[in-house]
């Protein structure tokens, strides 16, 4: 008996200095060398990711295929100095929907105007491409993230813009329709409070070397799996709100009608994408503290899991067996949020979180 009890505190000791830990609630699916931006999951099984532009990669959507990084839907779609007459330049949010990857290119690397790129896997062509022009995005604009919405036919983006000219945008794809809503309201604007991870406050310098902490609107939207609730939230921000989809649609209401019908539903942290369960649970990075927590139908957050590894963690998609994807991209340690200084160096991650419940692939 003494010998089997100490070997068992032998495993454990020795699990413990090579940094295992039955709490972390996720595992690293792969080791990547590019930063991912956002993920989805298709129905059939794969795994499509932009690459963060903030790290200026040659491809901005790549497919997770056979261990390796492959160019999505293909190199002269994806590539960046493409001289293709429809390429994507920046793209950032990405979610699949009845065969359709949406592709929310936000254009700011070339300065172009921002757009939604749909692409038919099972045909493997191009869908639909709407664009996103003025007055309905700014020049400020940062297309970030949206939800597709298959009951209503409408895809929700989520624009934090310069922060006090935040707002959504709402696109029916039946008629191609595209309305700005909820501009300025509270639920879309930044909360000043600054994002520090690991004792470092995110900055941004400007042109003259001017170091600022930026507070960022609305970035983190979902929708619940039955097309009722749409959650959004400031990312620089601890609350959570929510309006019915039939109302986001509802072209008669107007923006002071709609924003009567916004209601607060929780506290948050700081956070980037987010995506829902079967059961309503709300899942997202609390970027603060390397974290990945929800927030449960009872409006309670509470933490799942936290790990050195889960630095930036930007994004969740549910896979068709249920399993949660995520990725890690230490937004932090790149130039554009560390004061113009880089200092991230692969690996990057994609991981696969523990639900509490299965979801539905791509959302």
């Amino acid at each position: 008996m003494k010998k089997f009890l100490n070997f068992t505190i032998f495993i454990l000791l020795t699990a413990f200095q090579f940094g295992a830990n039955a709490d972390e609630n996720f595992e690293i699916l792969a080791k990547l060398d590019k930063a991912p931006g956002n993920v989805t999951a298709t129905g059939d099984g794969r795994i499509i990711m932009s690459l963060h532009q903030f790290y200026q990669p040659e491809y901005t959507v790549m497919e997770y295929k056979n261990r390796e990084l492959v160019p999505f839907p293909n190199k002269e779609l994806s590539a960046a100095n493409s001289k293709a007459e429809l390429k994507l330049d920046s793209v950032l949010g990405i979610r699949s929907a009845n065969s359709i990857v949406w592709m929310l290119d936000n254009g700011m690397r070339s300065g172009v105007t921002p757009k939604l790129v749909g692409w038919d896997i099972k045909a493997n062509k191009l869908h639909q491409v709407i664009a996103l022009p003025e007055p309905i995005t700014h020049k400020d604009s940062f297309v970030n993230d949206f939800a597709v919405d298959t009951k209503h036919h409408h895809i929700f983006i989520s624009d934090p813009a310069g922060g006090e000219n935040a707002g959504l945008i709402v696109v029916n794809l039946d008629t191609g329709k595209l309305r700005r809503v909820l501009e300025g309201h509270k639920s879309v604007l930044p909360e000043h409070v600054d994002l520090i991870i690991d004792n470092v406050p995110i900055q941004v310098k400007d042109d003259s070397g001017k170091l600022t902490r930026p507070h960022i609107g609305v970035n983190p939207i979902t929708e619940d799996l039955d097309n009722e609730w749409v959650y959004f939230g400031p990312m620089h921000g601890h609350n959570l709100y929510r309006i019915k989809a039939q109302d986001l649609v509802n072209e008669r209401l107007a923006n002071t009608e709609l924003a009567d019908l916004v209601e607060r539903y929780s506290s948050k942290p700081i956070s980037d994408g987010i995506s829902i369960d079967k059961n309503n649970n709300i899942y997202l990075g609390e970027l603060a503290e390397n974290a990945i927590g929800v927030i449960s139908p009872n409006r309670k957050y509470q933490r799942l899991t936290q790990s050195p590894r889960l630095s930036w963690v930007d994004s969740f998609s549910f896979g068709i067996e249920g399993q949660l994807y995520a990725v890690v991209n230490r937004l932090h340690q790149s130039a554009s949020l560390n004061g113009g200084v880089q200092t991230a160096k692969p690996p990057f991650y994609l991981l696969k979180v523990n639900a509490l419940a299965t979801g539905l692939a791509g959302r």
